[in-house]
């Protein structure tokens, strides 16, 4: 019976062995990836509709003050119209800096904003039963192994840190960008994935908040479907 069981335990180590952590520890499981996917898709485009309602009323009450005399009218824009094309800067042109830009920064703000709410409330759901972190290090760890499996079904796949309170987090392929394609370049691929980063960055600062470090989070996307995440935290935290 004994050399009947040895016999056989390599064969079912490949089948059986590999579920029983699984079944012992299930992974922490606190968001669908479809249902957050659909989410983020129709949260943008409310946010989107709701910002550029917001940036038109605004120029709307500010055109009504210039009119009643109560406001000069911007010396920007009357400079920018008379100045040919030739001669303004990419910076200056009407298209770079017109309300569009306005209402993707509401947009980024609010995600953002929605992002650190959850993202608190997630860090203090996985650290029920955990003691406090003392070390920023130890802080990152849980981010970038705890937070990411719980919110994104996977781990970080690289860390980097300068040890002076700058921290890389690079996800290779990261959920929230995988899908997210334009028929109108590179360009306005990564320009929209940027909007959809701002969300999980807000998650990760919001996180981070909930364990007691005061943190900046800028998501940068340089390729598709890789994002990076630089933290930086205070001296001395």
């Amino acid at each position: 019976m004994s050399a009947r069981t040895s016999f056989q335990g390599p064969a079912m180590t490949s089948t059986i062995v590999p579920s029983l952590p699984a079944l012992a520890d299930p992974p922490v499981r606190m968001m669908d990836a479809a249902a957050m996917d659909y989410f983020l898709i129709e949260l943008v485009s409310t946010l989107r509709a709701s910002s550029a309602v917001a940036v038109a009323r605004t120029k709307k009450v500010e055109q009504e003050m210039v009119d009643a005399g109560l406001l000069t009218a911007p010396l920007a824009t009357g400079a920018a119209q008379s100045r040919p094309d030739s001669m303004m800067s990419n910076s200056s042109k009407p298209e770079l800096k017109g309300p569009i830009d306005e209402e993707e920064e509401a947009v980024r703000l609010r995600l953002e904003s929605i992002g650190v709410h959850v993202g608190a409330n997630v860090a203090e759901r996985l650290c029920h039963d955990r003691q406090l972190f003392s070390d920023t290090l130890d802080a990152i760890k849980f981010i970038c192994k705890d937070l990411w499996s719980a919110c994104w079904d996977k781990q970080v796949d690289n860390l980097r840190t300068n040890h002076r309170g700058v921290y890389v987090l690079q996800d290779n392929s990261f959920k929230p960008i995988q899908r997210i394609s334009s028929w109108e370049g590179r360009a306005d691929a990564l320009r929209k994935a940027r909007i959809y980063a701002a969300m999980p960055a807000g998650i990760i600062k919001g996180a981070l908040q909930r364990l007691g470090f005061q943190a900046v989070v800028v998501p940068e996307i340089t390729t598709l479907p890789q994002c990076t995440f630089q933290v930086k935290l205070p001296k001395g935290t």
